[in-house]
């Protein structure tokens, strides 16, 4: 990792909808947003020439993609794999749990398997629950099963062997035999990817890793190929979905780490500006072309989950078990819904007005992209309402077409017989309602006060929709950081490189100083192995009552601290502790890399101060005349009250009425 910390850094985070490219040093910051390609690394290549010739001196670049997501919920660009297991056994990936999307409709489906059973191939052996070997690996049938993967043109192969988690060996045999036999393709073996016990969860971690590997290497290879074209030698790192770091040739083995990486950066970028502002309790609101997140960070850390359902559905912001791909590692947990800029309004058969799931995307966008788009989204809502310009976006660089964005509206009013501002207000409405369900998962739910929190408001059209949401959610401030449709790709500078190693413990009261020393030492030679010298090692627990059939992930402070930490963390999520037995589940030793120091968020001093123009604008449900702002010529004090509308490069505030506004150096603070 260099130590270098002058040198620029990028962070570059390529969305559904555009790609943000931020650069920081101790100069400053130097932001670009444009479109997404259908291949993602032309735009990367695009905004980084497009910076000049300070991307060439930069120390790294931290990268994140919804590369690997778009492919699991498109179905396109997966690698034809091949799953290896014991006989007997070829259908633990389509059986699943007993988990019902729809609980009562009587035509539920479950996602297709990754994998068909035609692809699901088996070879004789079995280690038992104690991890002895109950039939040693047959040897000639795992070469002739070899043989016959490699000649058939398999890309990728998983191999999952039943408690596997305890001992890897037959699974380290099989992968040694596919080599022999010539294969050339990705192999995950899941005594490496997850090492975990539930045989589904871990089948089902390591066929999604596999399906993914050749895609995100070809990816990241060709991003690296075409970044040293251009002279730009700096390392590429990837941001993991528990808002750590991982190198490229990491990611690419193991994408199953990266699958949410763009929406765990903006988490990366909260933190970071909770702790310069002493915010112990932040909501973070992120809105952008596709889709609307809420997380939490309390006290400096966001929640963490240890499993994530890969291209499943949602329902008001909660994850819909069974309709997706269980995934395990570490996440930061969001509640995400389909309401992004780009979301489509459209009326159903009996007359009412819907929007979303569908997004316009970049391609062809809204109407008022005037590329291509006809269908009325609610970035064409904001600008018939006049919230958003009706000229340009992007400080001129992006032509918003008025007049398309109406005719897009108007067919919408006339479906339902309203006129132009109340569709576009319904839309608008509906959307709302939609976000803050998802804040409601991630407070009201877990028994938080909204009112305790401050929002941090952020993505390119969260700005615009925050006062709305925080006036429903009783929330009395809104922070909105300096480049806030850029947030996220800001986060990536912040993010440090980390690696998670995981033991399996299985045991009641066990001593889990030899086990953490065990696989701390297992740590640093793998981190020494990838040419890191210098990084911290901490240590984590997965703990549960005997008999529980889920964990409690804690940091480990020693023997005697466990059973009290997990306690009292059991009582603030569920209320009540037992004086039953504790049983350590897991044990995992983070490695961290720091990255150096990061290029401070703060807006250019104005030289100065600029009149507001003025247009009329629908604001808190009533058309007014309003005063409109830019960002860029504001200075740390100026202040005001709404209605009002700030606009920036990057993003659209929305200052409601009874709302005051104060421009600080990281950006605006809003308080009624």
């Amino acid at each position: 990792m260099p130590e270098n910390r002058v040198r620029p850094t990028v962070g570059v985070d390529v969305g559904g909808t555009f790609t943000d490219i931020v650069i920081g040093d101790a100069g400053g910051l130097s932001v670009l947003k444009l479109p997404t390609t259908a291949d993602p690394s032309k735009a990367v290549l695009r905004g980084l020439r497009r910076l000049g010739p300070r991307v060439r001196s930069a120390s790294l670049i931290s990268h994140a993609t919804t590369l690997a997501t778009n492919a699991l919920l498109t179905r396109t660009g997966l690698a034809r794999t091949a799953l290896v297991t014991n006989e007997g056994f070829r259908d633990v990936l389509e059986i699943g749990r007993q988990r019902r999307p729809e609980l009562y409709s009587l035509d539920t489906r479950r996602p297709a398997p990754l994998v068909e059973r035609h692809d699901r191939l088996t070879v004789g052996c079995r280690t038992g629950a104690d991890g002895s070997e109950i039939s040693p690996l047959d040897v000639a049938e795992a070469g002739s099963l070899a043989c016959r993967i490699a000649k058939e043109g398999y890309e990728s192969v998983a191999v999952c062997f039943l408690n596997s988690y305890l001992d890897g060996a037959h699974e380290e045999g099989m992968r040694d035999a596919l080599r022999e036999a010539g294969f050339r393709g990705h192999v995950s073996i899941s005594s490496e990817v997850d090492p975990e016990y539930r045989e589904y969860e871990r089948f089902s971690t390591t066929v999604v890793n596999a399906v993914l590997s050749p895609l995100m290497t070809g990816y990241l290879s060709s991003l690296s190929a075409s970044l040293r074209r251009s002279r730009v030698r700096a390392p590429v790192y990837v941001m993991n979905s528990d808002g750590g770091a991982s190198t490229i040739s990491y990611a690419s083995s193991r994408p199953v780490v990266a699958i949410e990486s763009g929406p765990a950066a903006g988490v990366v970028a909260s933190k970071l500006l909770a702790r310069d502002l002493s915010l112990g309790k932040v909501l973070t609101f992120d809105m952008g072309g596709t889709t609307a997140k809420a997380g939490t960070v309390i006290n400096g850390e966001p929640d963490i989950v240890s499993e994530f359902e890969a291209a499943g559905r949602t329902h008001s912001g909660k994850s819909i078990r069974g309709s997706g791909y269980p995934v395990r590692g570490q996440f930061i947990d969001l509640a995400e819904v389909s309401a992004g800029g780009g979301t489509v309004a459209w009326v159903d058969e009996a007359g009412e007005l819907k929007a979303g799931p569908r997004s316009a995307g970049s391609h062809p966008g809204p109407a008022c992209y005037g590329l291509g788009g006809t269908e009325p989204t609610v970035t064409d809502a904001n600008v018939v309402l006049g919230r958003l310009s009706p000229t340009s976006l992007l400080g001129g660089a992006m032509r918003i077409r008025h007049d398309l964005a109406l005719r897009s509206i108007r067919k919408l009013s006339k479906k339902l017989g309203l006129d132009l501002a109340g569709a576009a207000v319904g839309t608008l409405r509906l959307v709302n309602d939609s976000m803050t369900k998802a804040i409601s998962k991630v407070t009201v739910e877990r028994g938080r006060d909204p009112g305790d929190f401050a929002m941090v408001a952020f993505g390119g059209a969260g700005p615009l929709h925050a006062c709305d949401l925080a006036e429903e959610m009783g929330i009395g401030e809104v922070i909105v950081p300096v480049h806030a449709g850029l947030f996220s790709a800001y986060g990536l500078l912040a993010g440090e490189l980390t690696r998670t190693f995981v033991a399996p413990v299985m045991e009641a009261g066990p001593l889990l100083e030899p086990r953490f020393a065990e696989l701390e030492a297992a740590a640093s030679r793998e981190m020494h192995r990838e040419g890191f010298r210098r990084f911290t090692l901490d240590r984590f627990v997965e703990c549960r009552y005997l008999g529980q059939s889920h964990e409690l992930l804690l940091p480990f402070e020693g023997e005697t601290s466990a059973r009290d930490a997990f306690d009292r963390r059991h009582r603030e999520l569920y209320g009540y502790s037992l004086p039953d037995r504790m049983e350590a589940v897991n044990i995992r030793v983070r490695a961290t890399v720091q990255k150096g120091s990061v290029a401070p968020l703060r807006s250019q001093p104005a030289r100065r101060p600029a009149p507001p123009s003025e247009r009329g604008a629908w604001i808190g449900g009533d058309r007014v005349r309003t005063g409109v702002f830019t960002r860029e010529t504001l200075r740390p004090g100026d202040s005001g009250r709404g209605p009002c509308i700030i606009e920036e490069y990057d993003s659209t505030l929305m200052v409601n009425p009874s709302w005051s506004w104060t421009a600080e150096s990281y950006g605006t603070r809003l308080t009624r």
